[in-house]
């Protein structure tokens, strides 16, 4: 999907119910939006059962819709060079379409496959979350589409029980094997905060992230590529993470105490493990000992300290779990030497998105050495732009 440049852009309440109503032939019964994501840290935990820290930016899918009551799914995107796609909702089935639209349509699915007596719907969805950049823009067309049908035909679901849902359509319909957090971030995080989620029972809390207030700005470095090498590889990583546990004999890694990490690799290796799945343990059961130590700073007032847990992290994901690549790499070398207090990749790798911490007085250096080692190094210019903490998903008229 093409999407607009600007957080706003097409992905206004007004442009959205002008173009509704231009393809429908009259206006929507209500618009509502869902952010995308930046995770802070917690890679790769969220199928493990483990914890994660994402907060939402400005960046956001819009969605213009009505209901219909002869069984037929309508939707466009702005963002898709192409007409509107019908649908008949007896019809879904899973891994049945590749494309953009799987995801609305995965949506309706697995409301109607819970017992939801959706009927139909016409739908006119627009993006600001770039794709490709790990940044969750999947989870927004699904969460702002499962808000949205929600509300019009009164289901009466809560948050996470509408990020269950996106789950499973972006699992079962989709065919991606995700955990939780894209679509729990999407749903629940709030403004000015970031979320503290345990992936396991959901259990959730909105940790203050004022960022201006201690002088201190995050950016998010979008290399703008995506490597070939991603493809399949995240469900590789994830089949290692459970042969893992197998072996432990435990239910996820979540259930590793960080303690005993150097013991649990021992029994892996004596156990004939694989390198990989030694390599995936020790990320996973790490990672999830670094989310706690970020909450612990937070809790301090301590944010900058912060700042060389994130590139613990990233350390931990191009050594062990194996997922980053040159220009991540070279996003995150160039922001440190350039004075950032931490920076480490973020989503699934191959590509996508790295995070930066620095002092609001060096941010504008650390944008301008990032850019111009790109450059250097003849790849394509990266997008970088502050993650602003902001709202997750909610009805804006």
């Amino acid at each position: 999907m093409k999407q607009s440049g600007g957080v706003e852009g097409a992905g206004s309440a007004v442009g959205v119910v002008d173009e509704f109503r231009r393809l429908y032939g009259a206006g929507p019964e209500g618009v509502w939006a869902a952010p995308g994501r930046v995770n802070l840290i917690g890679e790769y935990t969220d199928f493990n059962d483990g914890f994660v820290m994402p907060l939402a930016l400005p960046h956001r899918a819009v969605a213009a819709v009505s209901r219909r009551t002869d069984r037929i799914l309508r939707l466009h995107s702005a963002d898709v060079a192409e007409g509107v796609v019908q649908l008949g909702i007896d019809a879904l089935e899973p891994r049945s379409d590749t494309g953009w639209a799987a995801y609305p349509a995965g949506v309706v699915w697995a409301l109607r496959a819970a017992g939801h007596p959706v009927t139909g719907a016409d739908v006119h969805l627009a993006s600001t979350v770039p794709t490709g950049a790990g940044l969750s823009s999947s989870a927004a067309l699904e969460v702002v589409t499962a808000l949205a049908l929600n509300d019009l035909y009164g289901l009466g679901l809560t948050g996470p029980e509408l990020a269950v849902l996106a789950q499973r359509a972006e699992n079962e319909f989709v065919g991606v094997p995700c955990g939780i957090m894209d679509q729990m971030a999407s749903a629940c995080c709030t403004e000015g905060h970031a979320l503290h989620l345990d992936t396991r029972d959901l259990s959730q809390r909105q940790v203050p992230f004022d960022l201006a207030a201690q002088g201190l700005r995050l950016l998010v470095v979008d290399t703008r590529v995506k490597h070939a090498l991603g493809d399949g590889a995240y469900a590789a990583r994830r089949a290692a993470c459970e042969a893992g546990a197998r072996a432990l004999g435990v239910r996820a890694l979540r259930d590793i105490p960080y303690a005993q990490l150097p013991a649990a690799l021992d029994r892996l290796a004596a156990a004939g493990e694989s390198e990989e799945v030694r390599r995936c343990v020790r990320h996973v059961v790490s990672d999830d000992h670094r989310v706690e130590r970020t909450i612990a700073l937070l809790d301090a007032g301590d944010l900058r300290a912060a700042g060389p847990v994130l590139t613990e992290g990233h350390a931990s994901l191009r050594d062990d779990l194996r997922v980053s690549c040159p220009e991540l790499d070279l996003a995150v070398t160039t922001a440190l030497a350039a004075g950032a207090l931490g920076a480490r990749m973020t989503g699934g790798g191959f590509g996508g998105s790295a995070i930066v911490l620095t002092e609001e007085s060096a941010a504008d250096q650390v944008t301008k050495s990032i850019t111009e080692a790109f450059a250097s190094a003849s790849y394509t210019p990266p997008r970088i732009f502050p993650a602003t903490p902001s709202p997750g998903a909610r009805r804006l008229s």
